[in-house]
């Protein structure tokens, strides 16, 4: 099933289709990395829609889907504390989210929220690596692990740090 994240009607279609559920991960968002005198007030719109709103979302509607003991784990990145050139909006997005996973936290108990953040990947080096030089790449298996970590585990309100 395709699910339209900036679309709440599309996540209420999901919901409704797959009935009670354990977790919910995402690993979606999308940002324009652009010098930031070339961002416009779209982009930063956009940014925050398809990253920050699309997740948060998910948990709005999520909350009266998943177990009373279950969780929600949600994908921001380093930008949010270790800023590049062009990465503005991604920056503007990341640490967005994180705020909204601390402050969910303690209001959705105990339902549990953490976030991912991790580095550039190093399945994507070849295409991303130049924009993080200097910036330990990670592996698409660290991530999954700090998934199940997220999800299995018991702590909340968490942003797994992976760089």
């Amino acid at each position: 099933m395709r699910v339209d994240l900036t679309d709440p009607a599309s996540i209420a279609d999901l919901y409704a289709k797959v009935g009670k559920l354990d977790a919910v991960a995402s690993a979606a968002g999308v940002t324009p990395f652009k010098p930031i005198q070339e961002l416009t007030a779209d982009d930063y719109t956009a940014s925050f829609q398809g990253k920050v709103l699309a997740q948060i979302e998910l948990v709005r509607q999520g909350i009266h889907h998943i177990a009373a003991d279950g969780s929600f784990t949600l994908i921001t990145g380093v930008l949010a504390r270790s800023p590049i050139v062009t990465g503005a909006a991604a920056s503007m997005a990341g640490g967005a989210l994180e705020s909204f996973v601390r402050a969910a936290a303690i209001e959705i108990a105990p339902q549990r929220i953490n976030a991912i953040s991790p580095t550039v990947f190093t399945e994507a080096l070849e295409v991303y690596g130049d924009y993080f030089p200097g910036f330990p790449a990670v592996g698409l298996a660290e991530v999954g692990q700090a998934y199940v970590r997220s999800i299995e585990g018991k702590q909340t309100g968490q942003i797994y740090e992976l760089d």
